[in-house]
């Protein structure tokens, strides 16, 4: 004997668990679902962002966060001078990131939101993520050798049972033409 289920498919009822995890999905809501995308300028983020961009605009209620951390300068002894190179790195930082989100537009039709902050990426990027509830991914970009990269260990081995939302680690190695076939 068997049931219909959301996807239209037949599932047997003698399958079905008490913990529910045979049972059917719930019907996904409208809602915000964003993937959040490091925007550092490394090959690998920028094969990790057209890949979080192309996924964006297939998920329902899809929407991408363009998130850069500017790392705090080590310039502590002149007030003014520290202060101007803050003001000149928000700024390129900003227009990097305009840069980005406006092409993605052109690329998938999704208008992304830009997060910059200021200090460690890792603890940044965690407290961003930890203070945001509408993260349906986080998606990095690992270097194509040796070394994935500090985020990419941060988050796919220390952190990763803390966080609320998976995380999809991109080759560095793909091309555009790859992730366009995924997508």
């Amino acid at each position: 004997m068997g049931f219909d289920c959301h996807c239209n498919c037949m599932m047997d009822t003698d399958q079905i668990s008490e913990d529910g995890i045979h049972r059917p999905i719930r019907k996904i809501s409208k809602r915000r679902r964003n993937l959040l995308v490091v925007v550092d300028g490394s090959p690998e983020s920028k094969v990790a962002i057209r890949f979080a961009a192309a996924r964006a605009s297939h998920i329902t209620g899809g929407g991408l966060i363009l998130f850069h951390c500017i790392r705090p300068g080590e310039f502590q002894h002149w007030v003014a001078v520290a202060d101007r190179m803050r003001e000149e790195a928000q700024e390129e930082a900003r227009l990097l990131m305009d840069d980005v989100a406006e092409r993605l537009y052109n690329y998938c039709g999704v208008r992304p939101e830009i997060v910059i902050r200021e200090g460690d990426p890792k603890e940044e990027l965690k407290k961003y993520m930890d203070a945001t509830s509408d993260i349906f991914g986080l998606v990095l970009g690992a270097g194509p050798e040796g070394d994935p990269g500090p985020l990419v260990d941060y988050f796919a081995h220390q952190h990763t049972g803390e966080l609320s939302c998976p995380v999809m680690l991109i080759p560095g190695t793909m091309t555009y033409d790859q992730v366009d076939e995924m997508a």
